[in-house]
């Protein structure tokens, strides 16, 4: 049996640490991750076989 570890989880809780320690990294983090979504959004809109 092949045991994985979930991405999201990892860097929800890796920006909630970071958040913590350091506040001012919220707009970066929240502006990065849209930026990603985004760009993911758009890729897989321009590839209709590719699935998410």
């Amino acid at each position: 049996m092949i045991m994985g570890i979930a991405v999201a989880p990892v860097v929800a809780l890796i920006a909630g640490i970071l958040i913590l320690f350091m506040p001012k990294l919220l707009n970066y983090i929240v502006a990065l991750y849209l930026i990603i979504i985004g760009v993911l959004g758009l890729v897989s809109g321009l590839m209709p076989g590719l699935t998410a």
